[in-house]
């Protein structure tokens, strides 16, 4: 016995002894003897009353609100340029006093309490703010007693008339009715991002003093610390971009999105999408065919092969020129076509339509292709034609502003079974959503989330158990001025949502989150964790919207001459949106 103990005992000390040189080399690889040293010495000039607080490294990167604007003037650029550093700075000034003060000897286990406290303290920012800017008011006002009331703005131009050779049965455009003017947009507080940054971070360090990836420390905090079976959500990738930034005449479509089939993993979809992402990049830089005279456009100019040239865009994919509707379809449908894939089978299509940056005030109509405009009505009349001819797009984000919302019921009642209807933009902000527990305005199949600002993994947590309950979709989305930080999609893995919406497959701020993705579905299928769910297909519709199509089907058959909206297949010769603007 006395001898067997001996053996084992010496077994194991020779297992420490290599477990410890293999350690030792594997920390000086990565440096980290000099780079504690200068830690342990920082810290002690510095003597701080939570050492072990402060040795807890844990870096986030936040995205802001701002968006990337193209060609914009210089000292517009400049203005918003020194806005965001003046917000960053607040924000560092409130993570170095107030915050650190109030969260100092809590667990970062205690994630629901730290975002409780990050809360108060920001509510208190809030009113803070809005004290000051009513004692400015107030003192603005006293100092200009003979202040003018505003001048009210002018009316809204009369609506045209009616036009020779209209389509019958268009009573609404015989009528218009003037657009609601623009909502103010949500303000933001200067500082703001720090609540979001804070909140991450202490899920971040959660999640390394349990040694669990971040997504899991997710999942465990929204199904009340059950173990769930995780999902990968479903890839939204943008193929191209050719909208208002173009140079193109054709406004309309922001993003060209393609969605790889449910049942392809996020690896054959990624694959996927990079060889359409190849051939498209191979067409561009070709020299275009001589144009071919074929019928009338979308805006009455002949329809030809029309040169295709781009540059990338900050969305990570190839802004385009385009001069109609059908032209970036058609592409990516023949590379398709070649590359043996079938649209509507292998893959489907979403549009970012981003109403909000096609409306032309001063006409009072959104400006689809340059020259070109239509009503909130007919755009209805234009998304159903577009469906209709091309199916496989199963999915529309932004298709008006938020003000249009008799448009949104519209759309909703005539598509929301055959087609996503999201709302992104036109969506209010996380704080807002929970602020009133309504996300059904506008009317939509499902909303678009993006991790800024004041929002905690509790508001995530509570905004998507909200949108889940609605039987809604969530689309997890990066902003515009996206970073290289890549916990957004730790965070969309953990939340189970259906979609992720990350831009295009270059850049290096979105390349990193895409390898990140295929990261995590391998761990997730090494661990035996990674679930289906048949719901996680893309005919999961509501059943509101199945029952108001069925309504307008029999309303159409009741008076075939005068439909309301057009429901059925059109011919393979008509033009979409053929209706003049």
């Amino acid at each position: 016995m006395g001898e067997e103990g001996g053996g084992r005992s010496c077994g194991t000390t020779r297992e420490l002894q290599k477990l410890k040189q293999q350690a030792m080399e594997y920390y000086r690889e990565n440096d980290v003897p000099r780079r504690l040293e200068e830690l342990l010495n920082s810290t002690f000039y510095l003597q701080p009353a939570d050492v072990y607080g402060h040795l807890n490294i844990c870096s986030v990167v936040i995205s802001t609100h701002f968006e990337v604007h193209e060609n914009v003037l210089p000292e517009l650029a400049e203005a918003e340029e020194a806005e965001r550093a003046s917000a960053v700075s607040t924000a560092v000034q409130w993570v170095n006093s107030t915050i650190t003060h109030e969260l100092q000897g809590m667990a970062p286990s205690d994630q629901a309490e730290v975002d409780h406290l990050l809360r108060i303290f920001f509510a208190s920012k809030v009113q803070e703010d809005k004290e000051r800017k009513e004692l400015e008011n107030s003192l603005e006002y006293s100092a200009v007693p003979t202040l003018l009331p505003p001048v009210p703005p002018p009316p809204p131009p009369p609506p045209p008339t009616k036009k020779r050779g209209q389509k019958p049965g268009r009573k609404d455009t015989i009528t218009e009715k003037p657009i609601a003017p623009a909502e103010p947009v949500e303000p933001v507080l200067s500082g703001s991002m720090a609540i979001g940054a804070v909140s991450l971070a202490v899920a971040k360090a959660c999640a390394m003093l349990l040694n669990k990836p971040l997504y899991l420390n997710i999942a465990l905090l929204k199904h009340n610390q059950e173990q769930p079976m995780l999902f990968m959500p479903l890839l939204m990738v943008s193929l191209v971009s050719c909208g208002k930034s173009s140079s193109g005449k054709l406004n309309l479509m922001k993003e060209v999105i393609c969605i790889p089939h449910p049942e392809l993993t996020t690896r054959q979809g990624v694959e996927m999408l990079m060889e359409i992402q190849k051939r498209i990049n191979k067409i561009i830089e070709l020299p275009s065919p001589p144009k071919a005279e074929t019928k009338k456009g979308h805006d009455g100019s002949k329809r030809g092969q029309q040169q295709i040239t781009g540059k990338m865009s900050h969305l990570g994919c190839l802004t385009i020129n385009c001069d109609t509707i059908e032209q970036p379809l058609l592409l990516i449908q023949e590379i398709c076509a070649n590359l043996g894939l079938e649209l509507g089978t292998n893959l489907h299509l979403a549009i970012n339509c981003a109403g909000h940056e096609l409306m032309d005030y001063s006409k009072g109509k959104y400006e689809v292709i340059m020259g070109t405009y239509k009503n909130a009505a007919e755009m209805v009349d234009l998304y159903v034609d577009l469906i209709n001819k091309y199916p496989s797009i199963i999915a529309l984000i932004d298709p008006f502003r938020k003000e249009d919302s008799e448009q949104w019921d519209s759309i909703y009642h005539t598509l929301g079974s055959r087609c996503y209807i999201i709302a992104g933009t036109a969506s209010k902000s996380i704080s807002k959503l929970l602020e009133q527990g309504n996300i059904s305005i506008p009317k939509s199949n499902g909303l678009i989330i993006k991790h800024t600002n004041q929002t905690t993994m509790s508001d995530l947590v509570e905004i998507t158990n909200l949108i889940d309950s609605k039987k809604h979709i969530t689309v997890f989305g990066s902003t515009e001025g996206e970073s290289s930080d890549d916990s957004l999609v730790d965070l969309a893995v953990g939340l189970g949502v259906r979609f992720i919406k990350l831009g295009g497959l270059s850049r290096g701020e979105r390349v990193t989150k895409y390898n990140r993705l295929l990261t995590i579905e391998e761990e997730l299928v090494q661990n035996g964790t990674l679930g289906f769910n048949e719901e996680r297909t893309f005919f999961y519709f509501n059943e509101e919207a199945e029952k108001a199509a069925e309504a307008l089907e029999a309303a159409a058959a009741r008076e075939p001459l005068a439909p309301t909206f057009p429901t059925q297949g059109v011919e393979e010769s008509a033009e979409i949106g053929a209706s003049s603007g």
